[in-house]
C-alpha cells in the first residue's frame, strides 16, 4: 500500500489549453466593433449640424471641418496599418485605437455639457452670430484629432484581426471566413441604422448632451468587452511591414537608375527561393513597368552573401518585392477614377446636410425630420440594389446561361461615375429651386420639403454601390493575398484626398467669387445668399471628366487579369466546383 502511494500522488496532467480563435473570438469581435461603430457614426453623421447650431460657424469653414476631419480620420489609417504590422500588433493597435476614440469622445461630450467650452447659442441661424474664441476651437480640434488617431487604429486592423482568428488554409474554414464577412457588415449595417436613426434622433429633438453621452458609454462598453474576450483570441506577431518593402523597392530602382535593362536580363535579377508556407503568395514575373526592374538587378556580385541573401537591401531587392510593388502602381489609374466619385459623396454628407437644415422638415404637426437621417436614404438606395444585384439579377443570368453572370469591374466603376454625375446635375437643380422659393417668401428655411432631396442622396448611395464597391474589391483582387491590407490603406488614402481635394475646391471657389464682388457662391451661413448649384455644375463638370479619363485610360487597367497567381488559382477551383455542381445537377434531372 505505501509503494503505491507515490504513483497516487503523481502530479495529474495539466488540462488542455482552451482552444485560441474561432466563433468564441469572433462574438466578442463582432458585438465589440457594433458598439463601436454605433459611437463613430452617430458623431460624423451628426457633425455639421453640431458645428452649425453650437459653434455658430459658417458654411466653408463647416465643411472645412468636417472634410478635413474626415480626411485625416482616413489617412491615419495608412500610419495605423504601418504600427501593427511592424510594432504593436494588430490586438494591441485596436485597444489603443480604441482608448484613443473614447478619449476624444470624452472631449466632445465636454463640449456640449459644459458651455464655457462653446461660444453663446444663437437662435437665429440667419444671424450674424458670436463666433467661437480660438481656444474653443483649439479643443474641439483636439478633441477630434484624438479621434482621428483612434480611427487610424482601429479601421484597418478590425476586420483583419477578425479574420486572423480563422486557419484559412483549409476550404472549409475560407468558407467560414466568408460568413465572418457577411456578420461583420450585417453588424456594421445595424449600428448604422442605430446611429442614423436612435442617436441622431435623441441628439437633434431630445438632448445633444444625451446624444453624446450615448455613443460615449457606447465605446466604454466597447473596450470593456473587447478586453473581456482577450484569453480567446489569436494574436500574431508583427511580421514587419510592406510598406517599408515597397520603399526599398524604389530607393534601389533609383540606385541603379543609370543601368541598362537587357533583353537577356543581363546582369541577372534577384530571385531567391520563397519558404514552402508562403510559396502560394508567388508572383509570376511580368514585363510592364520594367524600369522597376532594376530594383533587382544584380549589378555587383558582392551585393550577394555565400548563402544568397542581399547584403544591403535598400540597394537590391528581390523579384517578388518588384512584383508587389508593380501590383501597386498597376492600380494607380483605377485609383485616380475613384477620388472623384468620392468627391461627389462628399458633397451629400457636406452641403447636402446644410441644404436639409434649410428645408422644410415638418412631417405632420409634432415631427420634425432631422437633417442627418437625409444619410438614411444613401444606405437604404445602397442595400436595395446589393440586394437587387445579389438575389434577382446574378440568379436570374445563372438559370437561363447556366452560370454566374456578374457585371464587370470597369462596367460597375464607369456606372457609377455615370451617376456621380447625375446626382451633381439632379442637387443643382433642387438646390435652385430651394433656393428660388426661399428668397420668393423671404424665409431663411425654404418652404420646400425636405422629400425634394431624396433623389440626389438615392444617386449618392448608387455612386458608391457601383463605383466604391468595385474600386474596393479592384484593389483587392489585384493584390496577392500578403498585401491585402495594402489595398485598405489605398482605398482610405482614396478617400482622404478626395475629401483634402473637395476642401481645397471649395476654399479656392469661395476666395475667387468672393473677390469679384458679386454673390459668393459658397460661404456663409445662408445658403440662400450663396449659390451652392453653381457648386454642384463644377463637381458635376470634374465628374465629366472623370468618366472621359476612364473610359480613354483607366478602363485599361480595370479590365487588366487577376496578377496574384492565389487569385487566379482561386478563380480556377471555383469556377471547376460550379461546372462539377452542374454536371451533379444534370445527371439527378436524368435519373428523375
Amino acid at each position: 500500500m505505501d509503494q503505491d502511494t507515490s504513483s497516487e500522488q503523481e502530479t495529474p496532467p495539466p488540462p488542455p489549453k482552451t482552444k485560441l480563435g474561432g466563433w468564441r473570438a469572433i462574438a466578442y469581435i463582432l458585438v465589440n466593433e457594433t458598439f463601436e461603430k454605433v459611437a463613430s457614426m452617430s458623431l460624423i453623421a451628426n457633425m455639421i449640424v453640431y458645428l452649425r447650431t453650437h459653434y455658430n460657424l459658417g458654411g466653408v469653414f463647416t465643411v472645412n471641418v468636417t472634410t478635413i476631419w474626415s480626411g485625416s480620420s482616413n489617412i491615419t489609417s495608412l500610419f495605423g496599418a504601418f504600427i501593427a504590422d511592424t510594432f504593436l500588433g494588430k490586438y494591441r493597435t485596436l485597444l489603443f485605437g480604441s482608448i484613443s476614440s473614447l478619449l476624444g469622445m470624452l472631449g466632445m461630450t465636454l463640449t456640449v455639457s459644459m458651455p464655457s467650452l462653446t461660444p453663446p447659442k444663437c437662435k437665429d441661424l440667419a444671424s450674424n452670430c458670436p463666433q467661437p474664441h480660438k481656444w474653443q476651437l483649439a479643443f474641439l480640434f483636439v478633441s477630434l484629432g484624438f479621434l482621428s488617431i483612434g480611427a487610424g487604429g482601429i479601421r484597418p486592423c478590425n476586420i483583419a484581426f477578425g479574420a486572423d482568428q480563422f486557419d484559412t488554409r483549409t476550404p472549409k474554414i475560407r468558407a467560414t471566413l466568408e460568413k465572418f464577412f457577411n456578420w461583420w457588415y450585417f453588424a456594421f449595417t445595424i449600428a448604422l441604422l442605430i446611429a442614423l436613426t436612435v442617436v441622431v434622433w435623441v441628439q437633434t429633438n431630445v438632448s445633444w448632451i444625451l446624444g453624446f453621452v450615448i455613443p460615449t458609454l457606447f465605446l466604454v462598453i466597447s473596450i470593456s468587452i473587447f478586453l473581456i474576450g482577450r484569453h480567446t483570441y489569436i494574436r500574431k506577431k508583427p511580421q514587419g511591414s510592406i510598406f517599408i518593402d515597397m520603399i526599398k523597392v524604389i530607393v534601389a530602382s533609383w540606385k541603379k537608375r543609370r543601368l541598362t535593362i537587357l533583353p537577356n536580363y543581363d546582369p541577372p535579377l534577384y530571385d531567391p527561393p520563397m519558404d514552402k508556407a508562403n510559396l502560394h503568395l508567388k508572383l509570376d514575373p511580368t514585363d510592364r513597368f520594367k524600369f522597376i526592374n532594376k530594383a533587382a538587378m544584380i549589378a555587383d556580385p558582392d551585393e550577394v552573401d555565400a548563402q544568397g541573401k542581399a547584403k544591403n537591401t535598400w540597394r537590391l531587392c528581390s523579384l517578388q518585392q518588384v512584383e508587389e510593388l508593380k501590383c501597386l502602381v498597376a492600380i494607380a489609374p483605377v485609383w485616380v477614377s475613384g477620388i472623384s466619385c468620392f468627391i461627389v459623396m462628399d458633397q451629400q454628407s457636406a452641403f447636402g446636410i446644410l441644404q436639409a437644415i434649410q428645408m422644410n422638415r415638418q412631417i405632420g404637426s409634432h415631427f420634425e425630420v432631422p437633417p442627418a437621417w437625409m444619410g438614411l436614404t444613401s444606405m437604404i438606395a445602397l442595400s436595395t440594389w446589393i440586394l437587387i444585384y445579389e438575389i434577382s439579377s446574378i440568379h436570374l443570368a445563372k438559370r437561363s446561361t447556366r452560370k454566374p453572370s456578374r457585371l464587370s469591374f470597369h462596367q460597375r466603376i464607369g456606372i457609377g461615375i455615370f451617376m456621380s454625375i447625375l446626382c451633381m446635375i439632379v442637387a443643382a437643380i433642387v438646390e435652385k429651386e430651394r433656393r428660388g422659393a426661399a428668397l420668393k417668401h423671404g424665409t431663411f428655411v425654404s418652404p420646400k420639403s425636405v422629400a425634394w432631396l431624396l433623389p440626389q442622396f438615392v444617386l449618392s448611395g448608387l455612386v458608391e454601390a457601383f463605383a466604391a464597391i468595385a474600386v474596393m474589391e479592384f484593389y483587392t483582387t489585384q493584390m496577392p493575398e500578403n498585401m491585402r491590407t495594402i489595398a485598405g490603406a489605398v482605398f482610405f488614402i482614396s478617400l482622404s484626398v478626395a475629401s483634402y481635394i473637395s476642401s481645397l475646391l471649395i476654399n479656392i471657389i469661395h476666395v475667387v467669387t468672393k473677390r469679384k464682388g458679386g454673390v459668393p457662391w459658397l460661404g456663409g451661413r445662408d445658403l440662400n445668399r450663396n449659390r451652392l448649384d453653381y457648386w454642384y455644375i463644377i463637381v458635376a463638370g470634374l465628374a465629366v471628366l472623370n468618366l472621359l479619363y476612364f473610359t480613354f485610360v483607366a478602363s485599361r487597367f480595370a479590365k487588366n487579369q487577376i496578377h496574384s497567381s492565389t487569385a487566379k488559382n482561386l478563380i480556377e477551383d471555383e469556377t471547376d466546383d460550379e461546372e462539377r455542381g452542374m454536371e451533379m445537377r444534370n445527371t439527378r434531372t436524368q435519373v428523375e
